[in-house]
Formats: C-alpha cells, sequence, structure tokens
C-alpha cells in the first residue's frame, strides 16, 4: 500500500520522461490552485506575451504539444495536450477566452486587469533584458487552450 508521499517519488513513466514541464505561476498557493482548477477541468486555457518566448528563444506551442502538469512539490500530477493556439493582439482577447483561463474573470476587461497587474509586477519583469518593455493594446500575447489527456 502507498501512500501520497510514495507515489510522488516515483519516477514518472519513460513515455513521458522527455516532455516538457508545464508550470503555471511560480511554487506556491497560486500555483496549487491553478493546477487544482486544470485538474477540475474549469481552467482549459492560458496566455503570455509573445516577449516570454522570442526572449527566451522557445518555440510557441503547437496543437498536439503534450506537457507534463507539475504542482508547486514538482510532482507530476498530469499530461495536457494542446487544442489551439493564437497570436493576437491584447485588445482582441475575448470574454470567451477569459473565461477559458476559469479564475473567475467573466469579461475581457477584468481578465485583463489580473494580467496586466501580473505582467507589469517587478518580479515578473526582472526576468526580462529590458523590463521597461510597454504594455499596451497591440502587445502581442499567444492564448494557448488545452486539455487534461491523463492523470497521473
Amino acid at each position: 500500500m502507498s501512500d501520497d508521499t510514495t507515489m510522488s517519488l516515483l519516477p514518472l513513466p519513460s513515455e513521458y520522461a522527455d516532455l516538457p514541464k508545464a508550470e503555471f505561476m511560480t511554487p506556491g498557493p497560486e500555483r496549487d490552485r491553478l493546477v487544482r482548477l486544470i485538474l477540475d477541468g474549469m481552467k482549459t486555457a492560458t496566455t503570455a506575451l509573445l516577449i516570454d518566448y522570442t526572449e527566451c528563444g522557445d518555440p510557441l506551442p503547437r496543437i498536439g504539444d503534450r506537457s507534463v502538469l507539475v504542482d508547486s512539490d514538482g510532482k507530476s500530477v498530469a499530461i495536457l495536450t494542446v487544442t489551439d493556439v493564437t497570436v493576437t493582439r491584447l485588445a482582441d482577447v475575448t470574454d470567451r477566452h477569459a473565461m477559458a483561463e476559469g479564475e473567475g474573470d467573466t469579461t475581457s476587461a477584468q481578465w485583463l486587469r489580473t494580467h496586466e497587474a501580473y505582467w507589469n509586477s517587478a518580479e515578473y519583469r526582472s526576468y526580462f533584458t529590458d523590463p521597461t518593455f510597454p504594455i499596451d493594446d497591440d502587445t502581442l500575447v499567444v492564448l494557448e487552450h488545452f486539455k487534461v489527456t491523463e492523470r497521473l
């Protein structure tokens, strides 16, 4: 008989070992809240600034890409599969996308206030070469939709 501690120490199944990690926010209560929303099927989308990808040299997600969702303890909890990706202007994010993020925002205006607060935080901006980059209606964002395809 195993408990949660034993389960979290088990290695990731070999077929998932090379998949990238899906880490929402930094470890802590906010990440764990988002992981619960994903596992409960409430959160099926996320958004990143395009500059996140260009600055790091990371490729944009593509439909069918898979990743391993991890919680604050680094435990692998699910496999996520990308179902849609769109690059659009910040001003063009819809209410529908805001609701798909599952974090309680029911309009794009509410969603924008929440996201701008995070994107304008000193901690977030400290990761960029030029932390003074502007965020306005024309800022490009990556809208990613996903589904849980397996719980681990």
